[in-house]
């Protein structure tokens, strides 16, 4: 696997307050007039979604999206094929595992196995929990080790545990991107350029963050949603992607941006219409 996140390291309460705002069905846990207010503001931001197209959220557009992150965080358009992945890649976030590279360094690899160990308590990773909450913010393997990925890897045979990294994705990464994409004004190619935002920067509010990426394009541009034009939102959201990219380590490769989602940008495919065909790390791929 070659993911090159940048993931919720260090910033998992915000993270998690962010999802909460953000995804659907969630409540803000304020009383009196504040809650009304989010309720209604909730009620307001649905329906004007409800009356849009279902974009990146569409069963065929969906997986789309899946195999253009897995090609980028796993080298392979076969997504599926990762729910047992499990290895440390040295990245300082612990070991990386799973369809979308959850890290036991940056809490949600543990909140994945918590909620799951809710439903399913005989689970063969829930006697890790203790050390998962003990390593949570570091690169740590302490209590973890071999006895951590073998159980990882046999416990992916099971469909319930494929299941819950799907709904996990679904609910911190996929939902709240698509959902606030599309409050945006952006089409299906935007809505996946922010899930893919997402998944490599995590959804923190600091500079490298998914929300501090967006508000320096605010900084430059106006939202679609507000009068700005799309193309060029997006052009400079991919800047700034790519230049927090690069703002630790000069040398990263960014071809998930440059020769995948900004070609789809210049030649004008809003709404990634197949086939699609873009190269990350100098290999190719296709969808027909």
């Amino acid at each position: 696997m070659r993911r090159t996140g940048w993931a919720l390291f260090a910033v998992a309460p915000v993270a998690t307050a962010l999802v909460f705002l953000f995804t659907p069905g969630s409540e803000d846990g304020s009383s009196g007039g504040g809650a009304h207010s989010a309720a209604a503001e909730r009620a307001r931001d649905d329906a004007q979604i409800a009356k849009l197209p279902p974009g990146l959220a569409a069963p065929a557009k969906k997986e789309i999206a899946q195999q253009l992150v897995a090609s980028a965080e796993n080298s392979t358009l076969d997504w599926r094929g990762q729910y047992g992945y499990i290895e440390d890649i040295g990245d300082g976030r612990g070991y990386t595992a799973g369809i979308i590279g959850f890290c036991s360094g940056t809490h949600d690899l543990l909140t994945l196995v918590a909620r799951y160990s809710e439903d399913h308590p005989d689970n063969r990773l829930a006697r890790f929990l203790p050390a998962l909450r003990a390593v949570d913010g570091s690169d740590a393997h302490t209590g973890l080790g071999p006895a951590f990925t073998a159980a990882w890897r046999a416990e992916a045979a099971r469909p319930a545990f494929r299941a819950a990294q799907d709904a996990e994705r679904d609910r911190v990464y996929f939902e709240p991107a698509v959902r606030l994409a599309k409050l945006d004004g952006l089409g299906t190619l935007g809505q996946f350029a922010y899930y893919d935002a997402m998944v490599l920067h995590g959804p923190g509010t600091g500079p490298d963050g998914f929300y501090g990426i967006r508000e320096a394009t605010l900084d430059e541009t106006d939202l679609p949603s507000q009068g700005g034009r799309e193309k060029a939102y997006l052009d400079i959201f991919l800047d700034k992607r790519r230049a927090a990219m690069k703002k630790h380590r000069s040398d990263r490769d960014t071809s998930r941006i440059d020769t995948a989602e900004r070609q789809f940008l210049y030649d004008g495919n809003l709404e990634l219409r197949t086939p699609l065909t873009w190269r990350v790390y100098g290999e190719e791929y296709r969808i027909p």
